[in-house]
């Protein structure tokens, strides 16, 4: 089978993997549809053949497929699979993660947090963007009947992320929030958060991606070239700030605009990747009873909620994408989301 494989400095190239067994515990899918999203792209700019392990991932630097937002059918199942969970033809998404198995945070569905290693398909195990794929059955989380093959890509790493952040928040139907950074996962957050009833004031530097923000029911649209963030959002909620503040951008900037814009005893999110920020722990922080918290991906518990909740409230994932490409197109696809206009790209087999 063809794989991508990201090569650094902004290149990538098709190259050849054999067809994967599946070994015990394991099943193999067929690839269906396989998201992009904006973690590649630091594979993607990386220097040339710094790999996983020189971006903190650990792994062999061996090349690996990328794409960690699988979705696809199971067609072969290894040993030991319990075959009243998974058969051949259940439609699947991928929990993109592999631990020990057996710590507290393995057998919570929060893999991504074991501590005796790990394995993040995508980066140091071969992810989505090829035909095949073998992961740990465990790994597998049921795709609804109604939904398609690409929104379950999307619930596998971004959409899931920004839903578990709005969890991290509380957020409520009267709540204001301000979604600093309308990328996929930003662009996911506007679309829940209008759906749980809340307020959503969108924040980007990008014209095309507040135009989808728009699209998707954000209430405001402020952009940081033109406007001062601060200064905007204050005056939207009658000098008071938001309630709630999510930043999906991971810039210094946006997080700390993302705590001086909310309000006495409201709640800070930081989900977005990299980057550092400085606080005046006193001015910012504890004089206004300021809560901040973190939100890292989700576990396979809250990866099957989402799909549920998508379900359920029939909201409209499709909408996020604005391209759909090909394998062979993967150059090509790369090239324009790189950009960070686009809203979210995803590969179709």
């Amino acid at each position: 089978m063809k794989g991508v494989v990201f090569l650094g400095e902004k290149q990538l190239e098709l190259r050849d993997f054999a067809d994967p067994t599946p070994g015990s515990g394991e099943v193999v899918i067929e690839i269906k549809a396989s998201g992009m999203c904006g973690s590649d792209l630091k594979f993607y700019r990386a220097p040339r053949g710094a790999g996983s392990s020189a971006l903190g991932l650990g792994g062999t630097g061996e090349a690996v497929v990328a794409g960690h937002e699988p979705c696809g059918v199971v067609v072969a199942l290894g040993h030991g699979v319990e075959k009243t969970l998974l058969r051949e033809g259940s439609r699947v998404m991928n929990h993109h993660y592999k631990g020990c198995g057996q710590c507290e945070h393995c057998k919570t569905g929060w893999t991504q947090l074991c501590r005796k290693g790990l394995t993040v398909y995508g980066a140091t195990g071969n992810g989505g963007h090829a035909r095949y794929m073998k992961a740990p059955a465990s790994s597998m989380v049921p795709l609804p009947d109604a939904l398609s093959f690409e929104v379950g890509a999307a619930i596998s790493c971004g959409t899931g992320t920004a839903f578990q952040a709005l969890r991290r928040l509380n957020l409520r139907a009267e709540d204001t929030l301000a979604v600093f950074g309308q990328g996929p996962v930003g662009l996911s957050a506007t679309q829940f958060a209008k759906a749980m009833g809340a307020r959503v004031l969108a924040v980007d530097i990008s014209p095309e991606r507040l135009a989808l923000a728009k699209a998707l029911g954000a209430d405001a649209l402020i952009n940081p070239r033109t406007d001062n963030v601060v200064d905007a959002l204050l005056t939207l909620t009658g000098g008071d700030g938001v309630e709630k503040s999510l930043d999906c951008s991971g810039q210094e900037e946006a997080r700390l605009a993302a705590v001086r814009a909310t309000r006495t005893w409201g709640v800070v999110c930081f989900v977005g990747e990299g980057n550092t920020v400085t606080l005046d722990v006193s001015q910012h922080l504890l004089r206004r009873q300021l809560t901040v918290v973190a939100s890292w991906t989700f576990s396979t518990w809250i990866q099957a909620e989402c799909a549920r909740f998508v379900e359920a409230r029939k909201i409209p994932v499709e909408r996020l994408f604005s391209h759909r490409w090909r394998q062979d197109q993967a150059a090509e696809a790369y090239t324009l989301f790189d950009r960070q206009t686009t809203g979210k790209g995803v590969i179709l087999f």
